[in-house]
């Protein structure tokens, strides 16, 4: 655009020669014909007309139209008197906004405006055709005038017998607006039919076609061009800039509307992308938020096979319900890493979620779900080996509490009879014999009751889940034991006390009594580990109850060379009283029998098979589970290391890796196919686990690995294959949306590889500057250039963590070298479609855009609320601001 002070030296310098020119009748003229035809083409779209340009303006209420028309701008309120003072007044307005708009008014007064002076009024109308028409307009940087000259003569220079080199002459024949149109518009015009000899049928083609097809009203009369000597140069220069501002805003306009496709085409693809993002965090969230809770839950029926099968159900977990949703994880950190970079790549704010949906709250709600996982898995396997110990306990409780109450049976009816008053000396020997005998057993059987309360104890302890039963048994075989005591102590008080008085032994029963009741005892307690229940978890143990078991039946000799000599005390008795010849009596001083001696030895020696068939299957149970640690610890060794070696490649590729990005991506893509063909190697060892795991083994030393360590490592694998692609594709679309070589891509890369010492993939600020310095950037070591360094570091860590990343890095490089579009230049595009006015259309959206994109502009457009305003007006300007600013979109 020309400036003010050129638009003042041109005013001053012609005029002299403007002043002369209006004296001319034949100019006069045409200059009215024009003026009238340019300014009715600009009231008409305020739906009102002039027809006598000295008598239709002397009011001033039309002038100040046309300049509000012609600038989109308010003009002061007219006054609407009809009074000279107020036809002065509206005038002194129109004057005072030109005025305004720098431009110098030499001899012009609102009086003669007002007094219909038909001079004035066209020299006030070409001042107004200067500054609204022909003062916009440049080319390589020349002045109005000299610009559109440059303008035709640069349009019609491939025309034959068209030289255009002022604005009079040039144009009599008519071909030079001939050779405009057709340059722009070749269907509407066939040059090549005219001739120079008919300049009217000439000059009525080019205005006819100009006024039906482009729009551009008749401002000139083709005979008073013809006939002229020389015609009016201000009438032609305001016509012949109807015909620039119908082609430059034609052009401008399509290059408006490519623009505003650009970036609608990019906002919609964003919006998309952040459309999927939000619906794949509030999936994930909802599935962690519902499943964690389950995770979390230490609580089972406390019975063995219900937490089997909330084993089975964590299982199906593990391998059916977690692995999609940690892809699904994966995804949506892709889907919002690429959208950053697409939002930065377009000179987009970044995108930021709804709350509660950020990447962290993701990883946040990710690592508590696997925080409550990771003990679910122990706790489960530990409640199920404390189920088993219960169950163990409580066989044994029940096991004791029957033969404890097998013995007790009769015992307190027993101890409080009072038959040895009305006994002889005889009988009363027997009967404390007898006593004596029942308070060894009695003796014997106190290490069984504290047995039996310590395993009740246990239970309670243990959390058994039928812990009522097992109290109520223990608590009255207790308070039976104690009333046992008491009773045992009140006989031997009343038998000591009839001692005195009778006084005789049966020696060869007492001799019974002595060596069948501990004997007796010896056997229940044989008979009680014989059938004990054991666990163990491994094939040493059981070759140490094996052992045990040997030593055992190596007494057995002992043993029965005791059975033999109590049996032998019962033949003396009855060889005795066959001798003579008398019913063997009862023995008073035990209640056994031999034939309770001898079932019981015969069931000793018929359990001891049984405890050695017992055992050896045991060994083989224990010999098996020693296999599948080892095939476990063979398979997971192998994995393992698998795992590492990759995980250690993973981890040095980035900037140390030599090599195209594109070379780069292809190499880890590789291991990404190679990991998916490792996969059946993982779901066997999972199969093995399982084995281990139904089998009750809970320790292994022959491997280091467990499953747990594995599946960690696997799914660290998997992550971070998917974050170095992704990382490698974000650097590739960098390089290429920023237009950067391979060649500059590399020198960065040595650059940033060079003054990485540490090969962290990050730079000290220090090592950072250097890097800078070595690529060319000028930072002064003075107060100026730290602060121009500390402005650098603010863009490349804004969170100020002291170190900057290689991606950071490559974008800081490249980002001041992209082609970007701003809010202002896509405000500018759609004031360009709208015809310069604040506000714009459907109807000009449909027209100019797109289908799918004009739609998308009219739903997103707030109605425009200005005082110019026609219905349907939209307001484009908070809607360019907005697709670049924090919005809602």
């Amino acid at each position: 655009m020309a400036s003010d002070e050129y638009f003042d030296g041109y005013m001053e310098e012609e005029e002299e020669w403007d002043r002369e020119g209006l004296l001319d009748p034949a100019w006069e003229i045409q200059q009215k014909k024009t003026f009238t035809a340019w300014c009715n083409s600009h009231l008409r779209k305020a739906g009102t007309s002039i027809e006598n340009i000295e008598e239709d303006f002397r009011n001033g209420l039309k002038l100040m139209l046309l300049l509000e028309v012609i600038s989109g701008e308010q003009l002061p309120k007219p006054d609407r008197g009809k009074m000279r003072f107020h036809k002065i007044a509206n005038v002194n307005k129109a004057l005072d906004y030109i005025a305004s708009k720098g431009v110098k008014l030499v001899s012009i007064g609102a009086e003669e405006i007002v007094d219909g002076n038909i001079k004035m009024t066209l020299g006030m109308i070409w001042t107004i055709i200067l500054r609204f028409a022909i003062q916009d307009i440049t080319v390589e940087e020349l002045t109005a005038k000299e610009g559109l000259l440059l303008w035709c003569q640069r349009k019609t220079a491939p025309y034959k017998n068209v030289n255009v080199q002022n604005f009079h002459l040039s144009f009599k024949d008519g071909l030079a607006f001939c050779a405009l149109i057709h340059r722009h518009r070749p269907d509407l015009i066939d040059y090549h039919k005219l001739s120079k000899e008919n300049p009217l049928e000439n000059l009525n083609t080019a205005f006819d076609i100009a006024e039906k097809y482009l729009d551009i009203p008749r401002m000139l009369d083709p005979e008073d061009m013809v006939n002229s000597a020389k015609p009016d140069e201000r009438s032609v220069m305001a016509y012949v800039s109807s015909y620039y501002h119908a082609f430059s805003g034609a052009q401008q306009a399509e290059t408006a509307a490519n623009r505003i496709c650009k970036v609608l085409k990019i906002n919609q693809e964003n919006e998309r992308l952040m459309e999927e993002y939000e619906r794949l965090a509030s999936d994930l969230l909802a599935w962690i938020k519902k499943t964690k809770p389950w995770l979390e839950n230490r609580i089972t029926d406390n019975t063995l096979p219900g937490t089997q099968h909330k084993l089975e159900e964590f299982r199906d977990y593990r391998r059916k319900h977690k692995p999609p949703k940690l892809e699904d994880k994966a995804r949506l950190e892709n889907s919002f890493n690429t959208l950053q970079t697409r939002l930065r790549l377009s000179n987009r704010p970044a995108y930021i979620p709804t709350e509660g949906k950020l990447v962290s709250d993701i990883a946040d709600a990710w690592k508590g779900l696997e925080s409550a996982e990771k003990g679910f898995e122990e706790w489960l396997l530990s409640e199920l080996q404390r189920l088993e110990r219960l169950d163990h306990l409580a066989q044994k409780f029940r096991h004791k509490c029957e033969i404890h109450e097998e013995w007790a049976v009769g015992k307190e009816d027993m101890l409080e009879s009072r038959d040895y008053k009305k006994c002889r000396l005889n009988e009363l020997k027997a009967m404390k014999k007898k006593h004596e005998a029942f308070e060894s057993d009695l003796a014997a059987h106190q290490d069984r009751v504290e047995q039996i309360a310590a395993i009740a104890q246990e239970l309670n302890a243990l959390d058994y889940h039928d812990v009522a039963t097992v109290n109520t048994r223990c608590q009255k075989i207790c308070d039976q034991w104690d009333r046992l005591g008491q009773s045992t102590q009140k006989r031997r008080e009343g038998l000591d006390e009839a001692e005195r008085i009778l006084e005789r032994i049966d020696q060869l029963h007492l001799e019974f009594a002595k060596r069948a009741a501990p004997f007796n005892n010896w056997m229940d307690g044989a008979k009680e580990d014989l059938m004990d229940m054991f666990i163990v978890h491994t094939t040493e143990e059981v070759q140490g109850l094996i052992s045990a078991h040997d030593t055992f039946k190596s007494t057995l000799g002992e043993a029965d060379k005791e059975y033999n000599t109590i049996i032998t005390l019962v033949q003396d008795v009855a060889r005795l009283a066959q001798q003579y010849n008398m019913t063997p009596p009862d023995n008073p001083y035990t209640t056994l029998h031999a034939q309770d001696i001898a079932n019981k030895w015969g069931e000793v020696k018929q359990l001891i098979p049984r405890r050695d068939q017992t055992l050896q299957q045991e060994m083989l149970r224990q010999q098996k589970n020693e296999t599948l640690r080892r095939q476990f610890a063979n398979k997971a060794n192998s994995v393992g290391e698998w795992i590492e070696k990759r995980l250690d490649f993973v981890a040095a590729i980035g900037v140390h890796m030599k090599g195209s990005l594109e070379d780069q991506l292809n190499e880890i893509q590789h291991t990404e196919k190679e990991c998916q063909g490792f996969r059946p190697h993982m779901d066997e060892l999972e199969r093995i686990n399982q084995e281990v795991q139904e089998s009750m083994i809970f320790e292994n030393r022959y491997t280091q690995y467990t499953m747990e360590t594995l599946r960690v490592g696997w799914e660290q694998l998997l992550t971070a294959l998917a974050r170095n692609i992704n990382e490698l594709e974000n650097q590739i679309l960098t390089r290429d949306s920023k237009g950067i070589s391979a060649q500059q891509m590399n020198e960065f890369k040595m650059s940033f590889s060079h003054f990485d010492k540490n090969k962290t993939s990050r730079l000290e600020p220090k090592e950072f500057k250097a890097c800078l310095v070595s690529l060319g950037y000028n930072i002064r070591d003075d107060k100026q250039g730290e602060a121009d360094f500390q402005r650098i570091m603010a863009i490349v860590d804004p969170n100020r963590s002291g170190f900057i990343t290689f991606e950071a890095f490559i974008d800081f490089m490249t980002r001041e070298t992209a082609d970007t579009d701003t809010a202002e230049q896509v405000m500018q595009s759609f004031k360009i479609l709208a015809g310069d006015k604040p506000y714009i259309t459907a109807q000009i959206l449909r027209q100019e855009l797109p289908p799918d994109q004009a739609e998308y502009c009219i739903q997103r457009m707030a109605p425009y609320s200005g005082r110019d305003a026609v219905p349907g007006a939209l307001d484009y300007m908070s809607f360019s601001t907005a697709l670049y600013g924090e919005s809602d979109l």
